[in-house]
């Protein structure tokens, strides 16, 4: 049996590198590095996969960050988002000196608790910032009600949920990131779309949002040398964009291989008392970015799966709102229990395009193995 990798973007690269490595040297001979064809023929093909107008840039952060300036808001405007994520959701906030409202997640979803948001509105609230966190959509439809009835913006952090669709009541389908006024994915290598580098990318529906989205990315320029607005330099290069188009032809196939993966996982853990596995809504489609589970005994199952050649990783072991960079914001231990819960509970497991059944039996066995001698069960 092959190593098992947390993430395997060699193995992935195998299987498309003829396709690959010519993108790239069309690249390389081409010597147009910047702003080439390249990029805008990959933003067109992604556009069309998501169907919404789709700006490209340096990294999923400076995505956050475009798209925040784009809002035009005025210093210490509240943002409504959760404690439980990558610290750049929070991070690019921070940046703009605007002010972080955080609302505790359901412990089934790792997502925004819906029902806790309108109690945290005040008359500074300017944004909804939901993060789709390991692949699987907030429950957008209910949050949509809420920012049209107190005229906000909602801003959708969908950095791991690239591929995964929201499902709305009446049957219509849209793609993770394109429902609010503006949504953010990120193209770090191990993403569900992944480079070969950082790159990202914003979605909006509003051409004139998406204009002064793709002026903000590029020095706020209107032309050449004539910049409307203060802006930033965030551009997605040529090469990343090469790969980034080879990997789209089979981009739902992976997202196949992912939830194949995710499946075997359900079928060998759903009798394992001491494991929580990952719920699945009705409302959202589930892209795996991770597959994460519940498990009290967390630290030693890790290292319990590392001692037998897993690799696992905890995604995220301290909430934001405990983090020493946001003391200033003034919330305390106790204030966010689900997300503090979680920050202690979960593991993810290995999941990528290229786990084989072998693997995944190996996986499953050796967890099963963890059971049998003790005792996991969340308390």
């Amino acid at each position: 049996m092959n190593t098992i990798h947390m993430c395997d973007t060699y193995g992935q690269y195998l299987n498309m590198k003829e396709e690959i490595d010519a993108a790239m040297q069309e690249v390389i001979k081409s010597t147009h590095f910047i702003k080439s064809g390249k990029v805008l023929e990959f933003e067109e093909e992604l556009s069309e996969y998501v169907n919404s107008n789709v700006i490209c840039c340096g990294n999923g952060t400076d995505a956050l960050q475009i798209a925040f300036m784009a809002l035009g808001l005025k210093p210490g405007a509240e943002v409504i988002t959760t404690p439980f994520t990558f610290i750049a959701t929070a991070e690019v906030l921070a940046l703009l000196d605007l002010k972080p409202v955080f609302v505790d997640v359901s412990s089934d979803t790792f997502n925004l608790d819906v029902t806790k948001v309108k109690q945290a509105i005040t008359e500074k609230t300017k944004v909804v910032l939901p993060v789709h966190l390991y692949g699987q959509c907030t429950n957008l439809e209910p949050l949509l009600n809420i920012v049209e009835e107190y005229n906000l913006f909602l801003v959708e952090d969908a950095a791991q949920a690239l591929g995964t669709e929201y499902i709305f009541k009446e049957g219509m389908q849209k793609s993770a990131g394109t429902i609010g006024h503006v949504g953010c994915t990120s193209f770090f290598p191990s993403k569900n779309l992944g480079a070969f580098g950082d790159g990202g990318a914003v979605f909006t529906g509003d051409e004139k949002l998406a204009e002064i989205i793709r002026s903000i990315a590029n020095h706020g320029m209107k032309q050449k040398y004539q910049y409307e607005r203060i802006g930033v330099n965030s551009r997605l290069d040529s090469i990343q964009a090469a790969v980034l188009a080879v990997k789209l032809k089979y981009f739902d196939r992976h997202i196949k291989a992912r939830q194949f993966a995710a499946a075997w996982y359900d079928e060998h853990f759903k009798n394992i008392e001491g494991i929580k596995i990952p719920e699945r809504v009705s409302y959202s489609t589930h892209s795996f970015h991770q597959y994460t589970i519940q498990i009290s005994r967390r630290n030693e199952l890790q290292q319990f799966l590392k001692d037998n050649g897993i690799p696992s990783m905890v995604y995220y072991p301290k909430p934001i709102h405990l983090q020493n960079a946001y003391n200033y914001l003034g919330y305390k231990k106790g204030d966010f229990p689900v997300s503090e819960k979680l920050s202690e509970t979960v593991l993810s497991l290995p999941m990528h395009t290229e786990l084989t059944e072998e693997q995944l039996a190996y996986i499953t066995k050796t967890i099963k193995g963890f059971f049998q001698n003790k005792t996991g069960n969340l308390r």
